[in-house]
């Protein structure tokens, strides 16, 4: 099945959510949607957020990837998961070509990638599962723009995407703008608490953790000898 559609968040909220990045929004989004840490950055420094488009495929087979192209437009984001677990390099760059043509972001895949040179040299960021120049065959059937499971999040077509340096985040589309609100809001609390920490603050005195410790049981001991008691 390849189901065509257009739904996603704003485009503006996407930037917002971009500029914001993974650690930031996740925060906001009560610490939900974050992709388990096998999804890996295959380059460093990327940062992008756009609109799912999904495809699930047979492992070893990228047929439907190819029948994916021409769903994908200008601020989506590729994200690939396969019917069970799979290594293979179903993606590369003569799939990054097709898709920089289209105006798409980049890619999100629960299986390999290849020819991590080239996608360097063209600008065109993925994470993925591995990395693997296992090639694949065309022959299976699946389906695009329904929702998939990519390490341990679900993603239904049109959330919103969101992957840097530190993973790759989903958050549904209904509540992108909410989440957004929420996230520039706590960025704008942690520059006020960054200026206060470089100034010599600490933590324990600003976070209020000292009766914490106490209630813990945490002690200080003085050693005038330089040892442990």
């Amino acid at each position: 099945m390849i189901v065509r559609t257009r739904r996603g968040p704003d485009p503006d909220v996407l930037g917002r959510l971009a500029r914001l990045g993974v650690a930031t929004v996740h925060e906001a989004h009560g610490r939900r949607g974050l992709l388990g840490p096998a999804i890996r950055p295959v380059q460093r420094g990327a940062r992008i957020a756009g609109r799912a488009v999904t495809v699930l495929s047979h492992p070893g087979d990228n047929l439907m990837i190819h029948a994916c192209v021409e769903q994908c437009g200008p601020g989506d984001v590729l994200v690939v998961a396969t019917t069970s677990r799979s290594t293979d390099g179903m993606f590369g760059e003569l799939f990054a070509t097709q898709l920089q043509y289209r105006g798409v972001l980049g890619l999100v895949s629960d299986a390999g990638v290849r020819d991590v040179a080239e996608l360097a040299a063209m600008g065109f960021p993925a994470w993925s599962r591995a990395v693997h120049a296992q090639g694949t065959a065309k022959a299976v059937p699946g389906s695009v723009n329904v929702p998939v499971v990519v390490a341990g999040q679900r993603i239904d077509p049109g959330d919103a995407v969101i992957a840097d340096d530190d993973g790759v985040l989903r958050v549904p589309r209904a509540e992108a703008a909410a989440v957004a609100d929420a996230a520039a809001a706590r960025a704008a609390n942690e520059e006020d608490k960054r200026r206060r920490f470089a100034d010599g603050v600490l933590g324990l005195d600003l976070y209020d953790l000292r009766p914490t410790l106490d209630r813990l049981g945490v002690r200080y001991v003085d050693d005038p000898e330089g040892g442990l008691p």
